[in-house]
């Protein structure tokens, strides 16, 4: 315990000394009121660095990459908005997207942005070899210095959802070796520091085309969870990431956000073994008392997730939500042939007992703890589940036979279509729902397909391949004083998304 406690101080030290000082304040500091210091978790930092080409800004934890423009944005409702783009428009078989920019942005060399930047930059993403799928485009090129033109190689009515997530990039000046510690922009801010493992320092840039930017000074800092509520009750930060563990604290001087999130957890049950009858799998689902769980693992900070994309534009309730109903869920289960044996545990004759192994990633408490608390309650149906942590080589060898605590999340419909389209890690295939989702990325029309995708999910609860469980509540320790702009619903990875709309943040005392 004391070298634990040893450390955490060490950490904070030696944050305490970086060059200058700069990022951590003494608490007795007069306060700028341009400048904000957050604490974000050590894998918040980008290892490729601050290339959009490379992940800065998509894959699994998307953000807004604040050093660069995006062609779209999207909006609180999480429809889609413009930044450089200024109309866009498909053609009728959905193979060609023209969209049109501003002509008043410049990078922070001096240099204008036109649209063969844009061009450069989707193409260089196309051919990189990072978290960024890009298949679907064949190719981009600009007609002019204000319009680009992607060709795609297949129908993709998502696209604009996918233009919010990469930045664009100087094709004159832009080294895929060196362009990551040394990024050249667009957006709000320009990166005037980085000290890898510790810090990243942001300020605003003078020459940004929208609003200045209300906060002038980003001071971001990676620490591990302890280490940041240390921070937190030391007042060197204004607003620290945490979870529920620490909710029940209080700190002088400090408030908790607590942020709603698509950011779910759910369990796949495999298809080989007794939960191959659908009938079973609808069983669990209804048969899941999910407030339950969130009063008991995440101390009230979460909602019920029956979806991979609850409360987002193609989210349907009334397809998707299932009430808990334990009685009938047990019903379901006697109708499917598995009874309640001598110690409470259902079986069927020619299959054996009702078990499943929950597999979660070894070292994730929380992941521990639902697949602890699904445990319980599966038992209560009469079926017999044992948690399990393990590593994710054997999580994605495993993916398709063994029950798994999951976490997903993401500003796309195409999260759908990564999970339960054929040819996904699960062995699940379903020709009907194939067939909705493939005419959701064929439509020519994107508020159109967003009906399409609803109908997808009709299929998905009939079948139920996932048991989805919580959105996990995003929270942060907030000094008093600073208000933190209205947020969007935040996707999974408890990161940049809070900083997406710094520039907007401002101390009220």
């Amino acid at each position: 315990m004391k070298k634990t406690i040893s450390r955490l101080f060490s950490t904070l030290l030696a944050f305490t000394l970086l060059a200058g000082c700069q990022a951590v304040p003494p608490a007795e500091t007069a306060r700028d009121e341009h400048a904000v210091t957050v604490v974000m978790p050590p894998t918040s930092e980008p290892e490729a660095g601050f290339d959009p080409a490379f992940g800065w800004g998509a894959g699994e934890h998307v953000h807004e990459p604040l050093i660069q423009s995006t062609l779209t944005v999207t909006n609180p409702d999480l429809t889609v908005g413009y930044d450089l783009a200024t109309g866009m428009e498909a053609s009728g078989d959905g193979l060609t997207w023209t969209v049109t920019i501003r002509d008043d942005v410049r990078f922070t060399d001096g240099e204008p942005l036109t649209a063969t930047d844009v061009a450069f930059t989707y193409n260089a993403a196309r051919d990189a070899s990072s978290v960024n799928d890009f298949t679907m485009l064949d190719r981009a090129e600009a007609a002019d210095d204000t319009t680009v033109v992607f060709h795609m190689n297949r129908p993709f009515s998502i696209w604009p959802y996918t233009m919010a997530t990469l930045g664009i990039v100087p094709e004159d000046s832009y080294d895929p070796a060196t362009y990551g510690s040394n990024p050249i922009g667009s957006g709000r801010y320009v990166l005037k520091q980085w000290d890898r493992g510790q810090q990243v320092i942001l300020e605003a840039n003078p020459d940004y085309y929208g609003e200045k930017p209300k906060m002038e000074r980003v001071n971001l800092l990676f620490m591990e969870e302890d280490a940041a509520f240390l921070a937190v009750q030391a007042g060197q930060a204004d607003l620290a990431y945490t979870s529920a563990a620490y909710a029940g604290q209080t700190v002088n001087g400090f408030s908790l956000l607590s942020v709603p999130t698509v950011d779910n957890r759910g369990v796949n049950l495999p298809l080989p073994g007794f939960t191959a009858d659908s009938r079973v799998r609808q069983a669990i689902n209804m048969g899941i008392d999910r407030q339950a769980m969130i009063d008991n693992v995440l101390n009230g900070y979460g909602a019920p997730a029956y979806s991979v994309c609850d409360n987002m534009p193609w989210y349907n309730p009334a397809l998707a939500e299932v009430g808990f109903d334990r009685e009938r869920a047990s019903a379901l289960l006697d109708e499917a042939g598995w009874l309640p044996g001598a110690d409470g545990i259902r079986e069927m004759w020619s299959f054996g007992r009702a078990e499943l192994t929950i597999h979660y990633p070894a070292g994730d408490s929380l992941r521990q703890a639902l697949a602890a608390e699904l445990s319980n309650q599966l038992r209560e149906l009469g079926i017999q589940a044992d948690p399990k942590g393990v590593d994710w080589e054997t999580i994605y060898g495993e993916a398709y036979r063994t029950a798994t605590v999951w976490g997903w999340g993401a500003h796309t419909p195409m999260e759908l279509y990564g999970i339960y389209h054929s040819g996904n890690e699960y062995g699940y295939s379903n020709t009907a729902l194939d067939a909705w989702m493939d005419e959701a990325l064929a439509c020519s029309d994107l508020e159109l397909s967003y009906t399409l995708w609803q109908k997808a999910q009709e299929e998905i609860v009939k079948d139920t391949l996932f048991v989805w469980l919580v959105n996990v509540d995003h929270l942060y320790w907030v000094r008093d004083g600073l208000r933190v702009a209205e947020q969007k619903l935040h996707p999974h990875g408890h990161g940049w998304s809070i900083v997406n709309n710094v520039d907007q943040w401002e101390w009220t005392m």
